[in-house]
């Protein structure tokens, strides 16, 4: 069945992105706005959505991604994901909602999918903001993107390095307070005297030394977010006084007798286990589920290695903007089959180091530290061998490990090229992005 003249009437008044779908994934109407951001222009009826907006030859779903007409036709109710959408640009992640459109029979005769791109992260090199295509990254940002738009606290967990700041900033950026400040509070190492008078400010003469009233950075974010970075660093007799702004949304400036009301979006982080820390005593329960309402995981480095190339590229643009530094293929090997316990603080600590090193603008295994000698030796031809000895294993690994092995050493073959090594495979280049994850 065709959706009425009427619908598709509907859908072309709209500013965003969206097509009109059959129960059997085809694309029946496709609005103004989405030929033009992700269809070139190129009229799209009659073909299907994941051809269009993937490159496969069969449904998302049985391309190990979840897809939201899939669901749709299983649950007959509104579904949304979050997808890496081919575009003229390449590849851009984009937030996917589906409506079922319920017909005169009461059945549902077609599906409505809205798309919008989402400018906070990128799947390419870029000057700002966040940066990934693994699906370890896609996760965290489809989390992301539903909390942003709310008021509810996040916090955010993960090994130091892992960029929450940049995701909390995210955070902001994505919400109704995104004109407002945000406000970092680093809470590692503040003593009582100090983290009220950094959070709640002071009067004049509060103290000796208080020369004049201070402004508190909860009074600062006024209208924002206030970013309290490292929370499970602050000690258990100070949680306390973070509870109560948390529970009342009022504080009082140390020394002053004046009640003002708070007017902030929290969002909190740590590397700390905060449940175990919770069982131990060391960090109040009451506190904790403040805190925890939306927790998102952060993954490491070594969880989202498809990643690491795209975040070298884009640490090398951010340090050095002037100059074009390259990665050499043998290079970007080694980077990728190291586990970065520093996750993308230490990566970028290499590369400045790399590129310091380096008298030219491509950066060689010579320029890297001696710490990323432990990812494997260099096999003669230059190239890791990754535990691959003339293609079997140096040792018994279970066949999962075996192939992520082998297409390390197969994309290290072809310079570090992912969509060759999809090509030369048979496979699709997000399907090899799973299999590297």
């Amino acid at each position: 069945m065709s959706p009425t003249n009427e619908l598709i009437s509907f859908l072309e008044t709209h500013p965003e992105a969206q097509i009109v779908m059959g129960a059997d994934y085809r694309i029946l109407a496709a609005n103004a706005a989405y030929r033009r951001i992700y269809a070139g222009g190129r009229d799209v009826v009659g073909q299907y959505c994941y051809a269009v907006s993937h490159g496969y030859d069969r449904p998302c779903d049985e391309c190990g991604e979840s897809c939201p007409l899939a669901v749709g036709r299983a649950t007959g109710e509104p579904s949304r994901v979050l997808h890496l959408h081919h575009t003229p640009r390449g590849e851009e992640h984009v937030d996917v909602e589906l409506t079922p459109i319920v017909g005169a029979s009461g059945g549902i005769e077609y599906f409505v999918e809205r798309m919008t791109t989402v400018r906070e992260a990128s799947s390419l090199p870029a000057a700002a903001g966040l940066v990934g295509k693994s699906p370890a990254f896609n996760r965290m940002l489809e989390l992301v993107r539903r909390v942003a738009p709310s008021s509810t606290a996040a916090l955010l967990l993960g090994e130091s390095g892992t960029g929450k700041e940049l995701v909390a900033l995210a955070i902001h950026q994505q919400s109704a307070r995104e004109h407002g400040p945000f406000v970092a509070v680093e809470c590692s190492g503040l003593t009582e005297t100090l983290f009220e008078s950094e959070l709640f400010g002071h009067e004049k003469g509060a103290f000796t030394g208080a020369n004049q009233r201070k402004t508190g950075l909860v009074e600062a974010a006024s209208g924002g977010t206030l970013f309290l970075d490292e929370v499970g660093d602050i000690p258990l007799n100070l949680q306390v006084k973070l509870l109560r702004l948390l529970e009342s949304g009022t504080f009082r400036r140390v020394g002053g007798v004046e009640v003002l009301r708070a007017d902030f979006r929290l969002v909190a982080a740590t590397h700390r286990d905060l449940e175990g820390m919770m069982e131990r005593g060391e960090f109040r329960r009451d506190l904790y589920y403040r805190l925890s309402v939306f927790p998102i995981e952060l993954p490491a480095l070594r969880a989202r290695r498809t990643d690491i190339g795209l975040l070298a590229d884009t640490l090398l643009t951010r340090l050095a903007p002037e100059r074009a530094y390259t990665l050499a293929g043998t290079t970007r090997a080694r980077l990728a089959a190291y586990d970065f316990p520093g996750n993308i603080r230490e990566l970028r600590n290499i590369l400045e180091r790399a590129m310091l090193m380096a008298d030219g603008d491509t950066l060689l295994p010579a320029h890297l530290p001696p710490a990323l000698a432990g990812c494997g030796p260099l096999a003669p031809g230059g190239l890791p061998d990754m535990g691959i000895t003339n293609m079997g294993m140096a040792d018994v690994v279970p066949l999962d490990v075996a192939e992520r092995r082998y297409l390390l050493w197969a994309l290290a073959q072809l310079g570090g090229d992912r969509k060759a090594l999809a090509r030369r495979l048979g496979i699709s280049e997000r399907t090899l992005y799973r299999k590297l994850a």
